[in-house]
Formats: C-alpha cells, sequence, structure tokens
C-alpha cells in the first residue's frame, strides 16, 4: 500500500493510521484505526464512505466549543468519546493572536516543536486515557481526530505507530503528510489570513514580507520538527518507548500484546 492510498478523503484529511511497515519487517493492518480533521461537512459520496467504514467508536480530541461548532455525523452502532486535550490559550492561539509582530517568524516554529514536546512532558495526563482507549482492540473499529487533523490527531497518530515499531523516519513522513492531503484547504487558509494581515496594515497582500507570513505558515503546516521534538521529550524523559509505555501511558502488557495482535501482520 502506498503511502497516498493510505488517504481516504482529502477534504476531512480523513485516512489510515496502517498501511506501512514496522522496522522488523512486520505490516502495521488498514482498516481497523483511522484518523481526520472534522467529519460534519461530509456528504453524499464522501459520507457513504465514512459509514462504510463500520465504526464502532470516534474519539474526539477537541475541546468542548470545537465540538460544538463542528458535531460528529451521526453514524450507526457508533459511539462518540469526548477527550479534550488542550486549552483554548495553547501556544497556536498565542502565535495567531501575535501574527504580524515583527521577530515572530523566529519564535513561532520552536513554540510549537515545545507544544507538542510538552505533550509528553506537562499535558500527559490528558492524553493517557486516550492511548489507553486508543490501543484496545475490542473499541475497534476506530477514529480519532481533531479539527485539522493533523497536531492533536497527528501526535496521538504518531505515538501509536511508534508503539507499534514504526520506524521514527516513516512517522515523520506520515505527520508531513497533512500537508499533501490538506494543501487546498492550506492555500485557502493562507489567502484569507494574508489579506487580513494586509488590511490591518493598510498594504497589498503582495508586499508582506515573509517575516510576516512565516509564523502563518508555521500554524497551517506540519513540520517535521515539531514530531522529533516529541521523540526526544520520550528519549530524555522515559529512556525508551517500552518505559513509557508501561510507566508513562499506563498500557500494561497484556493490552500492549493484545494491541499488537490486533494490528500487525
Amino acid at each position: 500500500m502506498t503511502i497516498n492510498s493510505r488517504v481516504l478523503l482529502s477534504e476531512a484529511n480523513l485516512r489510515h493510521v496502517g498501511g506501512v511497515s514496522t522496522e522488523d519487517g512486520r505490516f502495521v493492518d488498514t482498516g481497523l484505526l483511522f484518523r481526520s480533521g472534522y467529519l460534519s461537512d461530509l456528504s453524499g459520496d464522501s459520507f457513504t464512505l465514512l459509514q462504510g467504514l463500520e465504526l464502532r467508536n470516534m474519539v474526539d480530541l477537541r475541546r468542548p466549543t470545537e465540538s460544538q461548532e463542528r458535531p460528529h455525523p451521526k453514524l450507526m452502532d457508533c459511539q462518540i468519546h469526548a477527550f479534550s486535550v488542550s486549552e483554548d490559550d495553547n501556544e497556536f492561539a498565542v502565535i495567531a493572536n501575535r501574527l504580524g509582530e515583527p521577530g515572530l517568524s523566529q519564535q513561532a516554529p520552536e513554540m510549537i516543536a515545545q507544544y507538542f514536546a510538552g505533550n509528553i512532558t506537562h499535558r500527559l495526563d490528558r492524553y493517557r486515557p486516550v492511548f489507553q482507549f486508543v490501543t484496545n482492540p475490542d473499541h475497534y473499529p476506530l477514529l480519532f481526530n481533531c479539527t485539522a487533523g493533523k497536531d492533536r490527531t497527528g501526535f496521538v497518530a504518531a505515538i501509536v505507530l511508534r508503539l507499534l515499531g514504526v520506524a521514527e523516519s516513516v512517522v515523520v513522513d506520515d505527520f508531513l503528510l497533512s500537508n499533501e492531503v490538506r494543501r487546498v484547504w492550506i492555500d485557502q487558509r493562507f489567502a484569507e489570513f494574508r489579506d487580513r494581515l494586509a488590511q490591518e496594515a493598510g498594504v497589498a497582500p503582495e508586499s508582506l514580507s515573509d517575516d510576516v507570513l512565516a509564523p502563518l505558515r508555521t500554524l497551517l503546516l506540519t513540520q517535521a520538527s515539531f514530531i522529533e521534538a516529541v521523540f526526544a521529550a520520550v528519549e530524555h524523559k522515559w529512556s525508551s518507548w517500552e518505559v513509557f509505555r508501561r510507566d508513562g501511558l499506563g498500557i500494561d502488557d497484556a493490552q500492549f500484546s493484545r494491541f499488537q495482535k490486533a494490528l500487525l501482520v
């Protein structure tokens, strides 16, 4: 399965978590774990495809206000579980509120990398129940999502794949795939924000410098350094992925064995 064949619906960033090989030569199976952005706008053939996944559970990583704004579609025999994992005043919001400030282009990427590392060092208690739920095969087929399907969802997908033994480089490529899948959406949002910044500055959009626009790209695009900061935080705080899985996430050996047997072929 090629990386692009893992994408089911570009407009929702809906794709298989599986479809990649592990470092020991096994394969992460498809059809059991899925990831996406918001799904509230799906209709017609796209909604039919979503229904065809026969999901039993959906894990919503969004804040309550986000979920209320774009509620999940109703699917037969599928339960929705809310696990809000972020605050309104996170680093993304700080950067968004400071767009146009001089010098932000140098600070923004490091701020987002620190945000991702903070999921390991400061916010793991919010994610721990997510991973305990997502790694339980009794809940499959399962989909987890956030709004764009790239940051919170990308973090969860990266941890799941690393736990299964997928190489860091492959996980990074999977994380960066959102930039390709969401290209139309990214270009639209970039143009909207750029035009707003230009209007506030009283200049033509094409006259805005890259120093002004770079933080906007940081918000809209995934970067390898973001997820690499997660890997570094795991190694620094927990010494190994096995210790992180057992002591950090609280996934015992019995459940982990069932998780591996369900997904690795």
